[in-house]
């Protein structure tokens, strides 16, 4: 396990994380001081609330992306694969089909 520091708010937190998972704990630690930063008027507010509205707007652009992931078509599987015609998957299903009543009989 690694250290990571994290400075997040003004302060700094020591998150324990797998060997080559630092990069992406910083990347995240950086997200949450970037919501901190955009939060108007957090002024007074305690560290806990501060945290607490950042955790919320994350959540709720995590929450739009899933909405709109869950909306989207799926993507549309190409009839044929380049190189390998309609006729090439006939004869691959006609020899599998012999193999079969090979095994069964």
């Amino acid at each position: 396990m690694i250290n990571v520091k994290l400075t997040i708010g003004g302060r700094v937190y020591s998150v324990s994380c797998q060997d080559g998972q630092e990069g992406h704990i910083m990347r995240l630690g950086q997200m949450i001081q970037s919501k901190i930063g955009s939060l108007s008027g957090n002024v007074g507010q305690n560290e806990a609330r501060t945290l607490l509205f950042a955790a919320l707007l994350l959540a709720d652009e995590n929450h739009e992306l899933r909405k709109r992931a869950e909306a989207a078509p799926p993507p549309a599987l190409p009839l044929e694969m380049p190189g390998l015609p309609a006729e090439r998957f006939e004869a691959l299903a006609e020899q599998l089909e012999k193999l079969a009543e090979s095994l069964e009989g």
